[in-house]
């Protein structure tokens, strides 16, 4: 793929539609993850100084997570504060003591994009959005939490080929290297909660969503089937995720 060119593209993008808003500065959630590392350096690009970071560690968060994002902030000069949220979580779930991992995971990421609507009201700004084509067709992401946003640079691009553009952008290996995760609780990974690889699933994706190949040709072409419904099946359910609120037409 041109890189470049995909790069020039995502950063005119961001500027343009900043500009349409009246606005001129950008904030994102840094998680040390490798989504919010490369919409952190097209935002810094484009908005220089004008763009910040947030770091929003939770108890549950890894050190290595808050280390690469420091790192990332260094490497390209980027300003950041980091905002604690375990004090919001443990509020809330102090009395509730049979609550999932997956519950706390989501109320800490509707947590984390509460921080960032709250500084970008502080700072007039506007959220840039990190969730990557893969996870917003599997819905694999929390709503009003991580895919939240006002405009996302990066949602048309799958997961597998973002490693390639992660690495021409120059992101730390620190971040290149590790498995994908949300890091909403001790050892989460995407992929083993998926059941399968990004590359394994963006390869199916692609037949699927872009090239529009029937599931009987795909699985005539050797396709395993259980991967093909488990992508269909998710891509269903969750399709309201990526929907505003259906509102009752009412005839008066």
């Amino acid at each position: 793929m041109n890189w470049e060119n995909i790069k020039e593209q995502l950063t005119t993008f961001l500027k343009q539609e900043v500009q349409k808003t009246g606005l001129e500065k950008v904030v994102v959630g840094i998680s040390g993850g490798l989504d919010s590392a490369v919409v952190a350096i097209l935002c810094k690009e484009v908005f220089g100084k004008n763009m910040s970071g947030v770091l929003m560690p939770s108890q549950y968060s890894s050190d290595a997570s808050i280390e690469d994002a420091k790192e990332l902030c260094q490497k390209f000069d980027i300003d950041y504060e980091i905002v604690n949220i375990s004090p919001m979580v443990e509020g809330y779930f102090s009395n509730i003591k049979d609550a999932s991992a997956l519950r706390i995971g989501n109320f800490s990421a509707r947590m984390r994009m509460s921080v960032l609507y709250d500084i970008s009201a502080r700072d007039n700004s506007l959220v840039v959005g990190t969730s990557n084509k893969s996870e917003i067709l599997l819905g694999y992401g929390t709503i009003f939490g991580d895919i939240a946003c006002a405009i996302n640079p990066i949602g048309q691009m799958y997961k597998s080929d973002e490693f390639d553009f992660a690495r021409f952008l120059g992101v730390p290996d620190s971040i290149l290297d590790k498995k994908p995760s949300a890091d909403l609780w001790e050892g989460q990974s995407d992929e083993d909660e998926l059941g399968y690889t990004y590359a394994t699933m963006d390869e199916v994706l692609k037949k699927l969503i872009d090239e529009n190949i029937p599931k009987e040709q795909l699985i005539k072409d050797g396709v395993d089937e259980k991967l093909i419904n488990m992508l269909e099946y998710r891509i269903k359910s969750n399709a309201f995720k990526g929907k505003l609120p259906t509102i009752a037409n009412i005839k008066f």
